[in-house]
């Protein structure tokens, strides 16, 4: 059941139900977690009248305690309906315990539930229990280790119940019994039982890449030799330049955290020295070291979450302003990562950076909405509900207390919930949070703005959270869809009556989700997760699925695009004969038919294809879509290609290093650069993009799994007026030096030319500074420097073979690879283009070709603009071939005028360098040339 739907009233319902039917009175509720177990127990009391009404029967719910061993032996005496609730790892802890203390010299309260207890008769409690042969109801037992063929130690210690049967309730089973019930995410969705989502997205841009910029994600364990890797999000410079972004990279011990960011200066020297998997822990060579969850060297952090209080306070704002008038009182959330970042005992006012925010974003925003507010009768009593309160009445923290009562960070192990020492200090927050449940709902209680470090993670829901902030980094190991829960129920108004009316739900019940990633990522995200979960589900037959699908006539073979008439004569044709049900999905007399004979004529248009057209309507009938699968296919060298003599004596000719030199007069080039920087040169400014969507009305299987069941809805930059401060010394006429290829006198000509207003650039960013500044220079270089202002040098030195054609290719998208059996180098070709796959494929089945490869990212042609790799290496047969080895680029368009200047000027360094090679071998044999297709290479090798 999704989350949200009222998992736990149904199953309380259930044990009403089998009690009325069969007379079953015994159960046990097994839970995960102190959380959830309070939750269920006060589920049972706020429904207890209203199952009394229906049924003329009171439950009698208790919380296992070892202190109160009695209650117990009424749960085995009593006729009525008796429900314990415990917790799993406490039980399985104590079972394991009692296993192992043979002796019974464990002093552990826990144990007596395994121990004969003189004053219980005797008995064990746990046979007591057994006795009963009560039914098991597990909450979320994906929690507990669900597969029976290899029982978790939880599983194990819950057979010693002795139970009837077991019932599973969970939105997110990892194993599937024998299911009895199904509402996954998109029948709530799609049924209006759970909330809608609008989320807020904020990315940060115009990062300066100058301060080291560190997350540690975590730790990854495996096989091998690269492994343990840790998951190390840094600042990335793109490849050519550009603003700078942050990426994450799997890094192992060895790893040049410089040569990973694109060579940012920041990160010069930082190379990983140990990945700890035991402590979770990456430790680098200067002695720096980051534990998993650590951000370090962050400056945008601050400002970013200043953005994600004010998106939620305005998000709020809205929202009550919608509900006020409808008695629905608005809640909002915030899960935050440290306790000391709301409540900072060390203060004299003890509030932390984010209280302090948010009371700072609260009282600008709300007198501007006083500002706005009509002067009306309704309006008057929402004004007097703003202006109400305090500020600090308005907003409150649910954490765990140490004993002097100050809050603190909760436990890892929230489980445990025995006396003493082992007392989980979560438990006192999870009873503070339920204690106010109700008080929450109420507008005459001022609080409407919850801080909340772990403990509202599950287990706990309100029905009125509207608005949630993420003030804390997403890690790969957080579930968007499980913390999104907190706030998927439909609201409730002062009465306590559920806001479900078909008509309006969606229009009232909207949960704005305010996220620390960029929209994109947690929409891709949160799309995923739910894909991943889905249930078999039939597609729909609509006249848009039928609409532009490719049939074949089957004498001809003829492509045939179904139009939207034939479309709907088709989805009419299947409703006519009751192929399909009400709700369009394929009915039992489409799939339990004998064949195509059964099947009556189609529409006239459609018979010549009649075979795929019924392959289409059986597409309809699909599992879940299933997620990608992450490994990447290999593509394997053909050795026997690869070991022929033309080709080694093709890959002999073309393999060698080079260098070369320019010779040109320098000062134009200074002079044009010069004008060209303080003209276009432009550094970003540090600056947030907050990108708000929100889902679709109706959401398809298809359209999740296409990432299209969210739509954007606006737009808005927020910009900082803030230098980037860097910790970094930098070079800068080495820098753009060495990335134009000129002298440093050079260099330094040109920027003591620019005026002081783009030297000023520099320090605003010095990154992108140098990056726009040495992309600016590169391109008045290729306007400047023609074919005959190079030399090319041949070196000694030459490529490792097998580096640069390794016996196994990834295949990053398979969809691209064209299988090339005959006498290509590898056995598939990876194409970039329409153009590259009908040339490869001519290729490969020509008589006059012996081999030929595409030359591979490793094999690179210096020159003064950038590195060129040509697309084709060939070898000829020997005959009507003039020219037995050819190195080809394809264009789609051979005018000089159509190719960038920068294409044709790195086309012409190329011929220059082959005409270079040939003049060292002695021969011509090598011909490079720039073809658009196979006829025109067959023209020019023959010519």
């Amino acid at each position: 059941m999704e989350t949200g739907t009222g998992k736990t009233y149904v199953y309380i319902k259930t044990i009403m139900e089998l009690h009325r039917k069969f007379g079953w009175s015994k159960y046990v509720i097994v839970v995960p977690s102190v959380a959830i177990r309070e939750g269920v127990k006060k589920s049972f009391e706020i429904t207890a009248e209203h199952f009394l009404n229906e049924y003329n029967r009171r439950v009698r719910a208790f919380v296992y305690d070892s202190d109160h061993i009695e209650d117990i032996e009424t749960f085995s005496s009593d006729d009525g309906i008796q429900v314990m609730i415990i917790n799993a790892q406490n039980f399985n802890r104590d079972a394991k315990k009692s296993a192992e203390d043979v002796e019974s010299k464990g002093k552990s309260s826990g144990l007596r539930m395994f121990r004969e207890l003189d004053g219980f008769k005797s008995r064990r409690p746990i046979d007591v229990i057994a006795a009963n042969r009560p039914i098991l109801i597990i909450d979320e037992p994906q929690r507990l280790g669900s597969d029976p063929k290899k029982p978790s130690e939880t599983l194990k210690a819950l057979r010693q119940f002795n139970a009837l049967f077991a019932l599973r309730y969970s939105a997110t089973h990892k194993i599937r019994h024998n299911t009895v019930h199904r509402l996954d995410a998109l029948d709530a969705y799609n049924n209006k039982l759970v909330k809608k989502i609008a989320a807020k997205g904020i990315s940060v841009k115009g990062l300066s890449g100058t301060s080291a910029y560190l997350y540690l994600d975590g730790i990854e364990l495996g096989i091998g030799a690269d492994f343990p890797k840790a998951r190390l999000e840094l600042e990335w410079q793109p490849k050519g330049g550009g603003t700078p972004a942050r990426k994450t990279f799997k890094v192992r011990k060895g790893s040049r955290l410089y040569d990973l960011s694109g060579e940012l200066e920041a990160y010069k020297g930082l190379v990983v020295d140990e990945v700890d998997a035991v402590d979770g822990k990456v430790t680098f060579i200067d002695g720096q070291s980051l534990l998993a969850g650590d951000v370090v060297n962050d400056s945008t952090e601050e400002q970013k979450r200043r953005i994600q209080i004010r998106e939620v306070v305005r998000a709020h704002l809205d929202k009550e302003r919608q509900l006020f008038p409808l008695g629905i009182k608005v809640l909002s959330l915030f899960f935050i990562d440290e306790v000391v970042k709301y409540r900072d005992y060390l203060r004299p006012d003890q509030m932390g950076d984010y209280a302090r925010m948010f009371e700072e974003e609260y009282v600008t925003l709300r007198d501007s909405r006083l500002e706005e507010l009509d002067l009306d009768k309704a309006s008057e009593r929402y004004r007097s509900f703003l202006e109400r309160d305090a500020v600090g009445d308005i907003h409150n923290g649910y954490f765990s207390k140490d004993k002097t009562g100050k809050w603190v960070n909760s436990d890892a192990g929230e489980a445990s919930d025995e006396k003493g020492k082992g007392l989980s200090k979560d438990a006192e927050a999870y009873d503070a949070i339920l204690r106010d449940k109700e008080k929450l709902l109420d507008q005459d209680f001022p609080l409407r703005f919850i801080f909340s470090h772990s403990a509202l993670r599950e287990g706990w829901d309100s029905p009125n959270v509207f608005t949630l902030g993420f003030l804390k980094k997403a890690t790969a190991g957080d579930s968007r869809r499980q913390e999104v829960g907190r706030g998927l129920r439909l609201a409730v108004d002062h009465d306590g009556d559920r806001t479900d009316n078909p008509d309006t739900v969606h229009q009232i019940n909207v949960l704005t989700v305010v996220t620390e990633e960029s929209y994109v990522e947690f929409v891709a995200g949160f799309q995923k997760e739910t894909l991943a979960l889905l249930s078999a589900r039939p597609r729909t037959a609509s006249v848009d699925f039928f609409t532009g699908a490719i049939v074949a006539a089957a004498p001809t073979g003829a492509d045939h695009k179904i139009t939207a008439e034939e479309s709907k004569q088709l989805l009419r044709w299947l409703q006519k004969h009751e192929f399909v049900d009400l709700d369009d999905h394929l009915a039992e007399t489409w799939l339990n038919r004998s064949g195509q004979e059964a099947i009556p004529s189609l529409p006239e248009a459609l018979v010549p294809y009649t075979h795929q057209v019924i392959e289409l309507i059986d597409s309809l009938n699909v599992q879940a879509t299933p997620v990608d699968d992450a490994r990447k296919p290999k593509i394997q060298r053909n050795n026997a290609n690869f070991k022929k003599q033309a080709f080694l004596d093709l890959w002999d000719r073309i393999n060698r290093r080079v260098t070369y030199e320019v010779h040109f007069d320098s000062k134009e080039l200074i002079d044009n650069s010069i004008s060209a920087l303080d003209l276009s040169l432009h550094v970003t400014r540090l600056r947030y993009e907050v990108i708000d969507g929100v889902q679709q009305d109706m959401i398809e299987a298809d359209a999740l799994a296409a990432g299209g069941s969210f739509k954007v809805t606006r737009r808005q930059i927020a910009e900082f007026e803030l230098t980037a401060r860097s910790s970094v010394t930098y070079d800068l006429l080495g820098e753009v030096a060495e990335k134009t290829d000129l002298t440093r006198r050079t260099c330094a000509a040109v920027l003591a030319g620019v005026k002081p207003n783009t030297f000023e650039m520099f320090r605003q960013n010095p990154e992108q500074f140098i990056n726009e500044a040495a992309r600016i220079i590169n391109e008045q270089k290729a306007q400047a420097i023609t074919a005959e202002h190079v030399e090319y040098h041949l070196s000694d030195d030459r490529y490792n073979s097998s580096i640069i054609f390794p016996e196994t290719l990834d295949a990053t998208n398979f969809e691209k690879a064209v299988p090339t059996p005959n006498r290509n180098v590898y056995e598939y070709l990876i194409d970039d283009s329409g153009i590259e796959r009908a040339f490869g494929a001519a290729l490969d089945i020509s008589e006059d070709v012996i081999v030929y490869t595409k030359l591979p990212r490793g094999f690179r042609i210096p020159t003064p603009i950038s590195d060129y790799i040509p697309d084709w290496a060939i070898a000829f047969r020997e005959g009507s071939i003039k020219h037995v080895f050819f190195v080809a680029e394809t264009k789609g368009d051979l005018s000089t005028l159509e190719l960038r200047t920068s294409e044709q000027k790195k086309i012409d360094y190329a011929r220059k360098l082959f005409a270079k090679l040939n003049e060292v071998a002695g021969t011509p044999d090598v011909k490079y040339d720039v073809v658009t297709n196979y006829d025109q290479l067959i023209d020019i090798v023959g010519a």
